[in-house]
């Protein structure tokens, strides 16, 4: 894009699709993330790993732990996968951390810059099949080993409900029931989630069904960090209502912990 002196260059007053993406891929493709070049699988990046979703009645709650790993070195204690995508939808991230990042944040762009020029927010399904695009851009960086896997969730005003979309590397999206989880901690995530989840869940209720289904992933799963209490570390957990998405106060978190451990503990005493 070159820029008049004063005025904003040409290519921003010439009609075209409402996405940003489509918008940057037509005039300065090398600044989005799938631009990267290269060959050969890149080792060494930190990935960060659970995200677990459920719905409950009124809404729908997504959760992340908050462990980045690089082979079997801890690379962050607190890094954050769980992210607002707008005000009635919400992205977790696992995956190579950087890239998912920068996705995460290509995607919250995407959403508001629809969003100012049509004068009313994407659908759902909008939303599901913007970031599945996304996905399949970087396609190519996925097979060097740079895989990003998003889990999105949200309220969908058009059903009435709160809906789970997963993604594969490749860019397929598949709706879910109920409850998901990605990452390397999701096969005991979700075992969690089959026994903990049930029909009328309230948002609290919903909340502690996830933090439970965390515990369970970073008992089995050494790259899932759980509840670090020594250092005051909670999970990431967003509830999104029809007031809007909003992150659950730390101290929420450790008391639900703290309630979750201590049934434990008296079960095996």
């Amino acid at each position: 894009m070159t820029q008049d002196h004063g005025r904003l260059p040409a290519a921003f007053g010439r009609p075209g699709s409402s996405s940003f993406i489509e918008f940057v891929t037509e005039h300065a493709p090398h600044l989005l993330p799938g631009a990267v070049g290269g060959e050969g699988v890149v080792d060494g990046v930190p990935h960060g790993t659970t995200i677990v979703a459920a719905t409950f009645d009124g809404g729908v709650v997504m959760a992340g732990d908050r462990r980045a790993t690089a082979g079997s070195y801890i690379a962050s204690r607190d890094i954050e996968k769980v992210f607002p995508a707008d005000e009635h939808a919400v992205v977790g991230i696992a995956g190579s951390a950087g890239l998912a990042l920068e996705l995460v944040r290509l995607f919250q762009l995407e959403l508001e810059h629809y969003e100012k020029i049509e004068g009313r927010p994407l659908s759902f399904d909008g939303k599901a099949n913007r970031l599945a695009t996304m996905l399949r851009s970087q396609l190519g960086l996925a097979l060097r080993g740079l895989a990003v896997v998003p889990l999105l969730a949200g309220l969908d005003p058009e059903v009435g409900r709160g809906r789970i979309v997963s993604y594969d590397v490749t860019g397929g999206r598949y709706e879910e029931r109920d409850h998901h989880a990605v990452g390397s901690g999701a096969a005991y995530a979700r075992g969690s989630l089959k026994k903990r989840w049930r029909r009328g869940l309230d948002g609290d209720g919903a909340v502690r069904v996830v933090v439970e289904a965390l515990v369970d992933a970073a008992d089995d799963d050494s790259a899932t960090g759980g509840p670090d209490t020594l250092r005051d570390i909670w999970p990431v957990v967003v509830l999104v209502t029809p007031a809007g998405a909003v992150r659950v106060a730390d101290d929420v978190l450790a008391e639900v912990t703290g309630s979750v451990l201590t049934e434990r503990r008296e079960a095996r005493a």
